[in-house]
């Protein structure tokens, strides 16, 4: 009788487990894309249906107990202890409840296992997010740096090369997390590997962050987007992990959910910004430090975010605000202007 009473209230919280919306709960799409497993097994259900579990734990329900995953031979590095019964892991509710809060990222790994080789993969995983939150309060620092008005301008433009480099480092860490490398170092291979990331927000914003680092013309204003991104991420990854301390919530806070409630007016921003930077790089060519190829990269690079679903949508409205404000100007000053430019549409177009 007391073990049907002790299984009761567990049973109900599967259920309720079961039954929770996780698809439209924000965490949950940022907690499984920080679970780190092999491919072949992130497609499973059963594997997912775990995570899942392990999240409603995490963020919900701290008392409900999660069943150790049954895992394989092949699955199973050698000298890794085994998992406890399930008996023993039911029995020790409260020890696992706390081991949990005393983690400041858990990832989803199976609870209920004490061996060191399983908590070193627990830190492994809660590394991705810490080392993000590292790189771009690095990148918001020297952004700042690079605009105080007493800074050398020697200085200043190390700050905003080291600020985009940064964010470079920051995009290229975030397609390993999500994508892996490629299967094998030949061309079919990268082609297949390219084909899947080249629509992607953290790969245009690698290929934006490379076009300016080489420049020789250091843009400040090439940092809007940049601090935009760093600020959104950072906003993010306080307000999840430092919403219970006193300082976050004195001095952090507030700016945290301004961050959160303002991201579609950043990322409109943004996109201004990146459509600005195309027309100063061609400003730039009737200077000394003009340079063709990086110009013709960077339009390359607009063309792709007016085509990548990640940036095409912000991209769209701010391309039609410039024809609405410049086709009335042309057709009534250069009408000879309006062939070639209806030809370079519709290559944008393609």
């Amino acid at each position: 009788m007391g073990d049907d009473g002790a299984e009761d209230p567990q049973k109900i919280k599967r259920i309720a487990a079961a039954a929770y919306d996780y698809e439209n709960d924000p965490r949950w799409e940022n907690y499984w894309a920080n679970v780190l497993i092999p491919p072949d097994r992130a497609a499973r259900s059963d594997v997912i249906d775990h995570y899942k579990r392990k999240f409603y734990q995490r963020f919900i329900d701290p008392d409900y107990v999660v069943e150790t995953m049954p895992t394989t031979s092949s699955s199973q590095k050698p000298g890794t202890s085994s998992a406890r019964p399930e008996t023993q892991a039911s029995t020790r509710p409260q020890a696992q409840a706390s081991s949990e809060q005393t983690r400041p990222r858990n990832s989803g790994s199976s609870s209920g296992t004490s061996s060191q080789p399983r908590a070193s993969g627990n830190s492994m995983r809660r590394d991705p997010q810490t080392i993000q939150f590292t790189v771009n309060t690095w990148v918001i620092i020297l952004a700042a740096l690079s605009v105080l008005p007493f800074v050398p301008r020697n200085l200043s433009n190390k700050a905003v090369r080291l600020s985009i480099l940064g964010t470079a480092c920051s995009s290229l860490y975030s397609l390993y997390s999500l994508y892996g490398k490629p299967r094998a170092w030949n061309l079919p291979a990268v082609q297949s590997w390219l084909q899947s990331v080249v629509g992607t927000k953290d790969f245009i914003y690698f290929i934006y962050c490379l076009t300016f680092v080489s420049s020789q013309a250091p843009f400040k204003f090439a940092l809007i987007p940049v601090v935009c991104r760093s600020s959104d991420f950072v906003a993010k990854f306080l307000r999840r992990n430092f919403q219970h301390s006193s300082l976050y919530r004195r001095y952090l806070e507030e700016a945290c959910l301004w961050v959160e409630a303002n991201t579609t007016t950043l990322t409109i921003l943004s996109s201004n910004a990146e459509v600005a930077l195309g027309f100063l790089f061609i400003l730039s060519l009737l200077s000394w430090q003009r340079s063709i190829l990086q110009t013709f990269i960077y339009w390359q690079l607009l063309k792709l975010m007016y085509h990548a679903p990640a940036t095409a949508s912000y991209h769209r409205v701010v391309w039609a605000k410039i024809g609405r404000f410049s086709n009335p100007y042309i057709s009534r000053y250069a009408p000879f202007l309006t062939t070639p430019i209806s030809a370079l549409q519709r290559w944008w177009a393609r």
